[in-house]
């Protein structure tokens, strides 16, 4: 979603009132606004987020302070581009809370009784649920964290049929942006092993038309089944062996899912270089392409040893 305008709330309250302070500060915490300068805070121009601002602003002039509700077409010093990254910077930190929260649940598994379970799992569901309705530009990290979750509900790990590669050659796959280690592991893998020609393309959810192949999405064919990754997927369905893809697969495993479950931390630093590059601004292609050149140079390593 790409906001054509914005909300700006600029307010102050008497310094005196520091309960108000605080309810203001929760209020705007939990509408998803972020701030930008000194009691300047921005929300996407969106009816639901007007009245959250509305409402604000009222409660504000209420409290004895001062409030100004604006409409901007464009922010001068910063890019749409530069304000989607800061909502999804202040996302991807609540997903993160709650994704190692999630990890840490998996980790007791079967020591917490059932009624525990269940509890700390609807509490956990619940606070994704709360983050994912302020999630406006659909942060890379909500899909990761909604995968964990599904492994949490403990969804049966699936027997799937092995698939003929003959019958994916020249296709285009598709992925979340801002790719990471199992996403670009994974369109190695594709391009190595299984599709050489295949294209790869980005979005934020699977289109209708579904004339792509997605991978390492919620709820699609290509991605976590139980406790693998998708890299551990792909493998599996295509019936690729090779001792080498088997230690990378782990790998990426320990990576990405950071359960330590093969005790290799190998592709961790690759992980954070890919996360750096994001960072930095790196296109998703060309962090694909670099990801495929460590990638590349891993497995020749592997080979020789």
């Amino acid at each position: 979603m790409g906001a054509t305008s914005w909300l700006l709330l600029l307010y102050s309250l008497p310094t005196r009132q520091k309960t108000e302070r605080v309810a203001v500060w929760r209020r705007l915490k939990r509408i998803g606004a972020v701030q930008i300068k000194t009691s300047t805070y921005l929300l996407p121009d969106n009816p639901p987020q007007y009245e959250h601002f509305q409402w604000l602003t009222q409660q504000i002039r209420d409290f004895g302070g001062d409030a100004t509700l604006v409409r901007a077409q464009e922010i001068e010093g910063l890019s749409n581009e530069k304000l989607i990254a800061l909502f999804n910077r202040a996302r991807d930190e609540e997903y993160g809370a709650i994704k190692k929260a999630l990890q840490g649940f998996l980790v007791r598994g079967k020591k917490v009784d059932p009624e525990t379970k269940a509890a700390e799992l609807e509490r956990l569901t619940r606070q994704f649920r709360d983050v994912r309705e302020i999630d406006f530009f659909q942060s890379p990290r909500g899909q990761d964290v909604q995968m964990l979750l599904r492994r949490a509900e403990g969804s049966p790990k699936k027997t799937l049929p092995r698939l003929d590669t003959k019958n994916y050659v020249d296709r285009t796959w598709l992925t979340r942006p801002r790719p990471e280690i199992d996403r670009v592991g994974s369109a190695w893998l594709i391009r190595r092993f299984i599709d050489p020609r295949g294209k790869f393309v980005f979005a934020a959810a699977v289109p209708s038309n579904r004339e792509s192949i997605p991978f390492d999405m919620v709820d699609v064919e290509f991605s976590h089944h139980g406790d693998y990754c998708t890299f551990e997927t792909l493998t599996r369905r295509f019936g690729i062996e090779d001792k080498v893809l088997k230690k990378i697969a782990e790998m990426i495993h320990d990576a990405d899912l950071e359960d330590a479950k093969f005790q290799r931390p190998e592709c961790i630093g690759i992980d954070r270089v890919l996360k750096g590059w994001a960072k930095e601004g790196v296109t998703d292609d060309e962090i694909l392409r670099r990801g495929f050149d460590c990638f590349d140079a891993l497995y020749s390593f592997l080979q020789r040893r």
